[in-house]
């Protein structure tokens, strides 16, 4: 077991940490007539550059950044589990993901607000379906117990499903490494499958746990994640990666969405290049890696990555249906929609951010759960 942190993995930990959050933006901007999409969604469009494209990238090249994300938070929490009683540590990581949690849903239900006071920002919120009660009527006819309701356990803030499923495994964390220690077949098969079939009970969520196991994992054995494994085809990752998320794509436009065998292959498609994205981007790009890491700009846009997580959503939508109202004269406004939007609320969030710590730093410290200082 590593007595500390490598310098390299250190880096590697930051960088995909921020690579990872900066991309749900590209994830949640798309514009598909699907508004939800799922490993097995099929897509009921015509095939275009810009649909196979948003496609591509929002349900394909780029569902590994959740896994691994899940990944790095069981290994950096595993590292620290000795450096206070569970309780204090489980205190601390209510402090930490709770509270933000709720700051966060209370922040996307007075964004929400505020846009539906306005004609304009009203129809692309009536126009997005967020709602996760499937109620989409303005906030002022759901009336306070919905609002609340929404507050505590349907945020609008749809991304905030990641902190409470975090805190749960965090929760769990004795018994999820006794569980590796002891019987590690049965649980990774077992949290393998509660991730192939993205199972889940009320907030618990198991898309993460096998990741975040096999984190704790990788920690508790000293695995070298410096270096690529002998047995490791990097070659081989990336083909899997990019060959199978390109090929599930065309699959989304051509299958039977209402066939049992879709559903499985486009799952098996997505499965088998997730877990091959994460070996490919994390062994495959440490000349990148270090030279983002030496870039003073890229350092300071890492330490909102919080900040940007929690505000992202549901602003991303908003402002792709807003662009998309006003952009539908332009030939192709969609891919220009797609590349504009999140990349407009991506560089909001980070001088918002910016602002904040500089003038709200108690309020920004709340937010992020000391993050990013």
């Amino acid at each position: 077991m590593p007595v500390q942190i490598s310098r390299l993995v250190s880096q590697k930990l930051r960088f995909y940490t921020f690579l990872s959050i900066a991309l749900l933006l590209a994830v949640h901007g798309y514009n598909l007539h699907q508004t939800y999409l799922q490993p097995f969604t099929t897509v009921q469009e015509p095939l275009t550059f810009t649909s196979f494209f948003e496609y591509f990238m929002a349900n394909g090249i780029l569902r590994f950044r959740i896994p691994l994300l899940f990944m790095i938070s069981g290994y950096i929490y595993a590292f620290k589990d000795k450096e206070a009683p569970y309780l204090q540590q489980v205190s601390k990581r209510a402090r930490t993901l709770l509270i933000p949690y709720l700051i966060w849903s209370a922040i996307g239900l007075a964004t929400t607000y505020l846009w539906q006071q306005f004609p304009v920002t009203a129809t692309a919120v009536l126009e997005s379906k967020l709602d996760q009660l499937g109620d989409n009527r303005p906030y002022t006819e759901i009336g306070w117990w919905g609002m609340v309701t929404r507050w505590l356990v349907a945020p609008i803030s749809f991304q905030l499903w990641f902190i409470l499923a975090l805190f749960l495994t965090n929760l769990f964390y004795p018994g999820i490494r006794w569980a590796i220690r002891f019987i590690p077949i049965v649980w990774f098969a077992l949290s393998f499958l509660l991730w192939v079939f993205e199972l889940g009970v009320f907030v618990f969520d198991g898309r993460g746990l096998f990741f975040f196991s096999a984190g704790v994992w990788l920690q508790k054995t000293g695995f070298n994640l410096e270096k690529k494994p002998k047995w490791l085809s990097l070659y081989l990752a990336w083909l899997l990666f990019v060959g199978f998320s390109v090929i599930k794509t065309f699959m989304a436009f051509e299958l039977d969405p209402g066939s049992k065998y879709t559903y499985v292959l486009l799952n098996i498609l997505h499965d088998i290049a997730v877990l091959a994205g994460i070996l490919a981007v994390w062994f495959g790009a440490d000349g990148l890696v270090k030279w983002c890491m030496r870039q003073h700009w890229l350092l300071w846009l890492s330490s909102f990555s919080f900040f940007i997580f929690g505000l992202h959503a549901p602003l991303v939508v908003y402002v792709t249906r807003l662009f998309y109202l006003y952009l539908h004269d332009i030939p192709n406004y969609r891919l220009i929609t797609y590349l504009l939007a999140p990349a407009t609320v991506f560089f909001g969030c980070v001088a918002l951010g910016a602002l904040c710590r500089h003038y709200l730093p108690g309020f920004y410290r709340w937010a992020t759960g000391g993050r990013g200082f």
